[in-house]
């Protein structure tokens, strides 16, 4: 029977991933000791980021898995114990990037993540739906997802998204629960029940302010912040915390749905942000003898467009037309978007087509340094 040495074992805990962190326990100092006897049992010894993990059944298959492939090892034994203030202190460090202090990671100048805010005029015109079929497209295309709720009174995205868990807090570093490789927080996370939130607008602007700074989102390629309708508090307030965010407009066919959206996408103006496009939803309805019903009438989505280009003086492009899909409804009931549930239906294939262009623009340089030095004749 071959050697078990060190440096296989810890080769072997280099490849298990915390379940929430998504980063190597090796990594994050959570292997307190790992020992093998002449008969090749092997004890480890976890220490979790808090007592009550809820992922310490998955963390431990996933260990006894990585180290049981060793040539030479005949069992594996996992213990699991509890970090100390000390260790929890340095892993927030850590993951902070160094910084103890509290800061919103996406408004640093050197953030490379697309941050959109999906906005709309009105409720009603499937805007949750868009945000959370958007990211879970972007997330099977291989980026790094997340996903704020940011609409406070009518949260919603974790129903669309299937999230079950409630999210783990180290100390005061909140750890988002994962769902279909997207990173999610919602104040609904933090109500019992489907009890209501009744807040004002200084309340509002800590929640949002707490989900962007003291959640540990890592290395995102693309954060969507889900907004309430219209042009209140939060949208001044992410306006104001992410200041680098660029606006998603949804709005219907209708033409005073349209009117309404030309709205909530004219605040860029003032906030001097970007419109990344219009997204029209429910713009028609598939017959089975293939002609198109247009329900809610038909060219709002372009008229908003042209009418942004027109009021900021640069192009808004409309994204994409979502039919009307019976198949969209039920996947927002069943938690599975209808992009990995039904990826070929109708409304599936216009929204992976929408993710698809956003995917594809380059991260973003703005105030990032290049690294030059000047130099002297």
């Amino acid at each position: 029977m071959p050697q078990v040495t060190q440096d296989a074992l810890r080769a072997a805990l280099d490849t298990v991933l915390d379940p929430e962190i998504r980063k190597p326990i090796t990594e994050l100092g959570m292997v307190e000791s790992a020992t093998c006897d002449d008969q090749g049992l092997v004890r480890v010894t976890v220490l979790l980021t808090v007592a009550a993990c809820p992922l310490k059944d998955t963390l431990t298959r996933d260990v006894t898995n990585a180290v049981s492939a060793v040539a030479g090892v005949s069992a594996v034994e996992v213990t699991l114990g509890v970090m100390n203030d000390e260790q929890r202190t340095a892993l927030r460090t850590q993951l902070r990037g160094g910084n103890a202090e509290r800061e919103i990671p996406f408004a640093k100048p050197g953030s490379l993540t697309r941050v959109y805010a999906v906005a709309s005029g009105k409720g009603g015109v499937g805007k949750s739906s868009v945000t959370a079929n958007l990211a879970a497209a972007l997330a099977e295309q291989g980026l790094k997802v997340g996903v704020v709720d940011a609409d406070i009174y009518g949260f919603s995205i974790p129903r669309m998204l299937g999230v079950a868990g409630s999210p783990t807090q180290v100390d005061d570093m909140i750890l988002p629960p994962i769902a279909h490789d997207v990173k999610v927080i919602s104040i609904g996370m933090f109500v019992p029940g489907n009890q209501p939130v009744v807040w004002r607008g200084p309340m509002l602007h800590r929640a949002l302010q707490q989900f962007l700074a003291d959640v540990f989102w890592g290395d995102l390629d693309v954060l969507l912040m889900d907004l309430p309708p219209g042009t209140g508090d939060v949208a001044i307030s992410i306006a104001q915390l992410v200041p680098n965010a660029e606006i998603l407009v949804v709005t219907t066919p209708q033409t005073a749905a349209a009117e309404v959206a030309e709205r909530a996408g004219s605040i860029a103006v003032q906030t001097h942000q970007r419109i990344a496009g219009v997204i029209e939803n429910m713009s028609w309805l598939e017959l089975p003898d293939g002609s198109r019903q247009e329900i809610f009438g038909s060219g709002g989505g372009q008229a908003v467009a042209d009418s942004l280009s027109t009021v900021i003086g640069a192009p808004v492009p409309l994204l994409g037309q979502i039919p009307l899909d019976t198949t969209l409804r039920v996947g927002a009931d069943e938690g599975t978007p209808v992009v990995l549930g039904s990826p070929t239906s109708p409304a599936a294939v216009v929204l992976r087509g929408i993710a698809r262009g956003l995917a594809n623009r380059a991260r973003g340089l703005a105030g990032r340094s290049l690294g030059l030095t000047p130099t002297g004749r």
